[in-house]
């Protein structure tokens, strides 16, 4: 449990992994000046004893960006994230920050804080105390910060962490990362049990922390829709195998939907390979990926671009 307990705090512990950088023999290692700075998964592979939870994943989280990790639930993300933290060790494959891997080099790890939907955090602290807790153990955090969050939030400082209703246990782990300066900030599953209020609060905060630190940060979620207008790059993840990954306008550039009568829809399609053709009284909807086909177009079928959150939905519901 206490493992468990201690996760929950992220894998910033910026003090203790100075003092470790400090006190190693070998000399403080520097990314390439020519590199890019990114988190990169590279050919992670995890299995759950017979469950295949990633399966040989590569991703490049650049720096100073937003990304949006999309998938269903059970989809790797939450794995993904763990083992970009160093909480979980990948069966093949690694993690590098800035070129350096997080599972040999402390300092490499202490430039990433992930929280998620599922960390436990001991239910006998009281929030100000971790507040306190974090101050003390991690190099940068903004107690001051912290606090004026948590009053944003409504949330209350003297109240046991045991005690604290869903939603409020994800605000607790968002302020928490939002008053760190993590160069690469993880969230998964970041507005869970949140009303409308406190999400737009979040979003707002976060855009905020973003265009003043300019720092990567990662959005874990199956919500699309709510992170459209934020994001910049889109990873598309489904029974932890990459189906797409790009800029945000690429990935809504490569596809379109036809529309029309259920007949013309079906002549259209036909011989091409859509994602999905949604048929209701006469009428049907057909996406795809690719550019529309002039040559197959007639006046009764209309096309448009197809958004993000179908995107994601018809790529993953493809086959059921």
């Amino acid at each position: 449990m206490s493992d468990v307990s201690f996760s929950v705090l992220g894998a910033h512990a910026g003090r203790e992994s100075n003092s470790v950088c400090a006190a190693s023999a070998q000399p403080v290692k520097t990314p390439d000046a020519t590199a890019d700075r990114c988190l990169r998964a590279d050919h992670l592979t995890k299995r759950f004893g017979k469950t295949m939870a990633l399966d040989d994943v590569s991703l490049s989280f650049e720096y100073g960006t937003i990304h949006a990790l999309l998938g269903r639930n059970g989809a790797g993300k939450t794995t993904l994230l763990g083992i970009a933290a160093n909480r979980l060790v990948p069966t093949e494959g690694r993690i590098l920050v800035d070129g350096e891997p997080v599972t040999d080099d402390p300092c490499a790890l202490s430039k990433v804080f992930c929280t998620s939907d599922v960390q436990t955090i001991p239910g006998s602290m009281y929030v100000d105390d971790l507040v306190g807790w974090m101050g003390r153990f991690h190099e940068g955090f903004d107690a001051k910060r912290a606090v004026r969050l948590a009053k944003a939030f409504d949330l209350d400082l003297k109240a046991k962490t045991g005690a604290l209703s869903t939603g409020y246990r994800t605000i607790c782990q968002l302020v928490m990362a939002l008053s760190l300066d993590a160069d690469y900030l993880l969230l998964d599953e970041p507005v869970l049990g949140l009303d409308a209020a406190h999400r737009e609060l979040f979003y707002r905060l976060l855009m905020e922390d973003y265009l003043a630190r300019q720092r990567t940060v990662v959005i874990a979620t199956h919500l699309i829709e709510e992170v459209a207008t934020l994001v910049e790059h889109v990873a598309i993840i489904d029974e932890g195998r990459v189906l797409m990954a790009a800029s945000a306008d690429e990935l809504r550039a490569s596809g379109y939907s036809v529309s029309g009568r259920a007949d013309d829809v079906r002549a259209y399609c036909k011989g091409l390979d859509a994602l999905s053709v949604d048929e209701l009284g006469g009428v049907a909807v057909a996406y795809l990926l690719g550019k529309p086909d002039a040559a197959r177009l007639t006046d009764r079928l209309d096309t448009a671009p197809i958004s993000l959150q179908k995107l994601f939905v018809k790529l993953t519901e493809k086959g059921e």
